[in-house]
């Protein structure tokens, strides 16, 4: 059985993470393994790895074949220094001690690069949030400007229409205006002499506005009123 060290996916859509597992060549990708070595992260930067550095370097001494994202990560742990150092001290190149000694001094400078990586990202970070800022400070200080300006420029305006009324008022010379006409009292025939309780007065009243009711010819009006 051909043992492969892999990647096996999880997570959600576009936010994908890994296991990193040690399983038979011929399972499913995210199927049955044998062990779990570590989880891999790489949304975060830089990316996180979380590995079981003794039993990844167990498996690779028993043989087990990483697939090539799985040896960059074991590489990056020093998982793949510390087997080929592990080999020096078996041919006899050198002794254990100081292949510790490597293996160490090694750590070290990673650990510092990784930090001064992360220092950097950091820095890098607060420096853009600090322009972001001061770009949009910039940019509220504009606006503020404009805005007063607009608004000078607007009361100006009005200031210099209203004086131009005040200078064409006090110019324009005064008209007495006339006085207002007396309104006449309306003539309301058919009321004042309907008012009357004589009946020959009626008569006569009917008789002599005849032409309001009916046509030369004698014939009545439909809406009785006058043409």
């Amino acid at each position: 059985m051909a043992v492969k060290i892999r990647l096996a996916r999880h997570g959600k859509k576009g936010f994908a993470f890994y296991h990193i597992v040690a399983a038979d060549s011929r399972a499913p990708r995210d199927g049955k393994f044998i062990e779990k070595l570590g989880t891999y992260n790489p949304n975060t930067n830089p990316a996180t790895i979380d590995l079981s550095f003794d039993r990844a370097l167990d498996w690779l001494m028993k043989g087990a074949q990483p697939t090539d994202t799985c040896r960059a990560i074991l590489s990056y742990k020093g998982v793949m220094y510390k087997k080929h150092l592990l080999g020096g001290v078996a041919k006899g190149a050198f002794s254990e001690s100081d292949a510790e000694a490597k293996f160490n001094k090694w750590l070290n400078e990673k650990t510092a690069k990784i930090e001064a990586k992360t220092n950097k990202l950091a820095s890098d970070a607060k420096s853009a949030e600090k322009a972001r800022l001061a770009a949009e400070a910039k940019v509220k200080e504009e606006r503020a400007k404009a805005l007063e300006e607009k608004r000078a420029a607007a009361e100006a305006e009005a200031k210099a229409a209203a004086e131009a009324v005040a200078a064409a008022a006090e110019m324009r010379p005064r008209v007495p205006r006339p006085p207002p006409k007396a309104k006449l009292p309306q003539r309301n025939r058919f009321r004042r002499s309907c008012s009357a309780t004589d009946n020959d007065t009626k008569r006569q009243w009917f008789a002599g506005n005849r032409r309001l009711f009916f046509h030369p010819c004698g014939q009545p009006k439909k809406d009785g009123t006058r043409k």
